[in-house]
């Protein structure tokens, strides 16, 4: 059966949920791998799925484990207790070589929020040169991190949360948090409030400052007109980022 939600090209199969295969062989096995090794309390996972031959794609299709329950609107804080949940259990898996390669819209993103691509070469993006010029070193080290918690966590009041479609990336584990921050911010109708589930993560303002260099460089790279972000509408950035540079600037030592 067809499942709602994400790209709309989800199957329920039993226990399993299959989808076409977007990533590479070696992609799929690593997750596969690692999915194995995640032992953890408070939370449940989808993990990737082989067939019954080993592989981990068949016929342009891959699986992951079908967990019950449902996507909810406002429950962020939620989201980033069971990220933080999840990424204690990562802590130690090594950092895969394919995040080297990538290049997909997100990945760039992910490397000019961090520095890895000059900021200067998306200056053009709105947003961005404000953002940049208030960012500032952070010391935490890095790990195994899923970069896109916020829509992809699922729950069912009788079960722990659900974390399906593991997003890798290779930064310090607030980053996380302030992804689902920042698209809570510009996309679901947070407000300043939101801090709150936040207040234990020390200098957070930084890693909002780079959720949000990585939300916006990521839609130009998708959409180079700028129409997706607002058009001629409101721009639903100009309050995150705000809140980002005022919250950068109180936490400056």
């Amino acid at each position: 059966m067809p499942l709602r939600g994400g790209q709309g090209t989800s199957w329920r199969a039993g226990q399993a949920v299959l989808k076409p295969a977007d990533l590479t062989v070696a992609e799929l096995e690593w997750l596969a791998e690692v999915g194995s090794r995640i032992r953890g309390s408070g939370f449940r996972f989808a993990a990737q799925r082989r067939a019954a031959t080993g592989a981990v794609s068949v016929d342009g299709w891959c699986a992951t484990d079908f967990v019950t329950g449902q996507h909810a609107s406002g429950r962020w804080a939620d989201a980033i207790s069971a990220g933080e949940r999840f990424h204690a259990a990562l802590a130690g898996i090594p950092r895969p070589a394919h995040l080297d390669h990538r290049q997909s819209p997100w990945a760039i993103g992910d490397r000019v929020a961090w520095g890895e691509t000059p900021m200067a070469e998306f200056a053009h993006v709105r947003h961005v040169p404000r953002l940049a010029a208030a960012v500032r070193p952070v010391t935490a080290p890095s790990q195994l991190i899923h970069g896109d918690l916020g829509g992809n966590v699922l729950y069912d009041d009788a079960l722990p949360p659900a974390i399906i479609d593991f997003s890798p990336y290779w930064r310090p584990v607030p980053f996380a948090a302030a992804v689902v921050v920042a698209d809570a911010l510009v996309w679901e109708g947070a407000d300043a409030s939101l801090l709150s589930a936040v207040r234990h993560i020390g200098n957070f303002g930084q890693y909002l400052l780079r959720a949000l260099i990585y939300r916006a460089v990521t839609e130009s790279v998708i959409d180079p007109s700028g129409q997706g972000t607002g058009g001629s509408r409101p721009d639903p950035y100009v309050p995150a980022v705000d809140l980002a540079c005022a919250l950068a600037a109180s936490q400056v030592a």
